[in-house]
């Protein structure tokens, strides 16, 4: 029968170690007021905190799940544990030893599975420390060398080495009384042919501890390239009773404390950056384990930001289309954040660990200081994949970005990020773009946040005027209520029936001048079939070579509607034939004006001179073109 824990020893741990210093190695506390503390409970997901701690009570209370209890509780309900392994886990904290009643009690047989996988872990880790000295290790000692990490580097992190014979660390671990069973739960070792055999032989190894410095895993890096080493380039623990890799992140154990006191945290991508940023001095540095960063990692770092309005997080990733992705993925999971998030990424896509070595501890410094907000890195990363110097493409990267920034939740942030948005496409029609996110908006919660956005020629159809759009038989359905609409179709008219009163002036105009695709087609059409200016000369065969040269059968259609339909004018002569001409060319210059301040908007103070000097030039000229055109009508044509 297992022994019970000497109750005046469970009363020693209890006094021996403050509830606050405790529940502070996994959340951070601020004052309450009346001696109490209180921080953002770790056992159900809440925005401002409702956990409080009463140091003089030693006891915890949860105002919006309703846990509580004293020091034991805390690291039972957090870790996991029974009471037994959370006294012994606590007493060994406290340097108290336990004794145990009823006799037969054997700790360590008879401790519960995770106290014994831990303890299997931290013996393998000691093991493999001590092999990084070996002459076998050489090969992994140069490894952390030529990356700047010297001894004194790899004691810090506890960096070993896993001797390449089959079973070295099974050998050890066996010797320290673990049995075959616990060793293939824990992931040390593995199934072979006569039995278990070592996960880990000959690579660099990475301790990986949780929040409260325990060991858990390992990350494992290859070093040999001869083919005695088949495997992955990083090799991790699997998913064990005490390893998840969604739940872990590296480093956590060293950059907890700083990331409370600073309200700061730096995400990189791997081991060896975790440890040139904390040499650099960015103690706040951690990575993710194997897997992206996600829901479980945002939930662990809120504990420790606690989400006031100072709360940065700082995300380096690579500028290569994994880091891309990388990027995507966590501006997804943004919203989860009420810190602001940032992104960085190094001069020539270098990760903290080559910056620091090819630039020193500063670069890695002045690289984690925030700098795009993550919202701007992934939009940008959306609308760099459309040509937003169209119009066309600034609707389709209109459609594809809204619902993301459809997505965030607060209505302020959601309205600035909106604005910048629109800075970003060029589109001056700020409210346009802020109107038709909030639209998407209240669509996603009508549908309760399922399903799709909105097709993508829905901005054009809600009314927005993307300006001149490449020439096509179809397209959205014609609005004759339209001004630009109606005056563009009478310009037609008056083209296939009065060829006389447009020629030579409408044979200039290009089928980007018309806004609705199938009069852009039939503009297309008139000019392959020889322009109006045929038609003012032969006006008999004119109209049949139109219609043969239509593309399709939807386009013929439209020639032959607008060759029969009635020109609305009283009197059809030359001034009203100059008033068409006059309005679809003013409208076409008003619209290439925006385009063009759009893109002044884009390139910013900042871009390229000369650039920068010929879109200036440009917008000048438009707007001289204009203003003659409206002071001077058809002459100015």
């Amino acid at each position: 029968m297992a022994g019970r824990i000497n109750d005046d020893d469970v009363k020693a741990v209890r006094e021996a170690l403050p509830i606050d210093a405790v529940v502070s190695e996994y959340l951070q506390l601020r004052n309450a007021g009346g001696g109490n503390l209180k921080g953002l409970c770790p056992f159900h997901d809440e925005k401002s905190p409702s956990f409080q701690v009463s140091p003089s009570k030693g006891l915890f209370h949860c105002f919006g799940c309703q846990e509580g209890g004293d020091t034991i509780a805390f690291v039972m309900k957090i870790d996991h544990l029974t009471f037994a392994e959370t006294v012994e886990r606590l007493a060994a904290q406290a340097g108290i030893t336990l004794r145990y009643e009823e006799g037969g009690y054997n700790p360590s047989t008879q401790r519960g599975e995770r106290t014994r996988l831990v303890e299997a872990h931290k013996a393998a880790a000691e093991f493999y420390v001590q092999q990084l000295e070996s002459a076998e290790a050489e090969i992994g000692r140069t490894f952390l060398a030529e990356r700047g990490f010297d001894q004194a580097a790899a004691a810090h992190f506890g960096v070993g080495y896993s001797p390449a014979g089959w079973d070295h660390l099974t050998r050890f671990l066996r010797g320290k009384g673990f049995s075959d069973r616990e060793l293939i739960t824990s992931g040390l070792s593995q199934d072979g042919r006569r039995g278990p055999i070592d996960r880990f032989r000959g690579r660099l190894m990475w301790p990986i501890r949780d929040i409260g410095g325990e060991v858990v895993g390992f990350g494992a890096r290859k070093l040999r390239e001869d083919g005695t080493d088949n495997g992955p380039k990083y090799l991790n623990t699997p998913e064990t009773p005490i390893y998840k890799k969604s739940q872990v992140l590296y480093g956590i154990d060293l950059a907890k404390k700083e990331i409370a006191k600073t309200s700061r945290a730096v995400v990189v991508e791997g081991y060896t950056d975790v440890m040139a940023c904390h040499l650099a001095g960015v103690t706040t540095a951690v990575a993710t384990c194997g897997t992206a960063f996600g829901g479980d990692h945002i939930k662990i770092l809120r504990r420790l930001l606690m989400d006031n309005g100072a709360a940065r997080v700082i995300f380096t990733f690579d500028g290569d289309a994994a880091g891309q992705k990388a990027a995507l993925r966590a501006f997804e999971d943004d919203q989860k954040f009420a810190a602001e998030t940032y992104i960085a990424i190094a001069p020539d896509n270098m990760d903290p660990c080559d910056l620091r070595l090819i630039k020193g501890d500063q670069a890695v410094v002045d690289l984690t200081q925030p700098r795009t907000p993550l919202f701007e890195f992934a939009l940008r990363q959306i609308i760099s994949r459309y040509d937003l110097e169209t119009p066309g493409g600034r609707a389709a990267a209109l459609d594809e970005a809204g619902p993301v920034v459809a997505r965030i939740k607060n209505s302020a942030s959601q309205h600035e990020v909106a604005v910048q948005l629109a800075g970003m496409l060029g589109i001056l029609d700020t409210q346009f773009v802020v109107k038709r996110i909030g639209q998407l908006a209240r669509w996603a919660k009508d549908r309760g946040g399922r399903g799709p956005a909105p097709s993508a020629p829905q901005s054009r159809q809600q009314g927005y005027d993307a300006g001149p759009v490449a020439p096509a038989p179809a397209g959205p359905a014609l609005n004759l209520r339209s001004p630009v609409h109606r005056t563009e179709r009478e310009l037609l008219k008056l083209a296939l029936q009065r060829p006389d009163l447009v020629s030579p002036a409408f044979d200039a105009y290009g089928a980007d001048e018309f806004t609705a695709p199938p009069y852009a087609a039939v503009r297309q059409t008139i000019e392959e079939a020889g322009g109006a200016e045929l038609g003012a000369h032969n006006p008999a065969d004119y109209l049949a070579r139109v219609r043969e040269t239509a593309l399709n059968d939807q386009v013929r259609a439209m020639v032959t509607e607008l060759a029969v339909e009635a020109i609305h004018a009283k009197s059809v002569d030359e001034i009203y034939a100059g008033v068409q001409l006059v309005q679809v060319r003013l409208r076409a210059v008003d619209r290439r004006i925006l385009e063009v301040q759009g893109s002044l908007a884009r390139v910013g103070s900042h871009g390229d001179p000369q650039h920068l000097a010929a879109v200036q030039n440009e917008l000048w000229v438009l707007q001289q073109y204009a203003q003659s055109l409206r002071n001077h009508g058809v002459a100015a044509l």
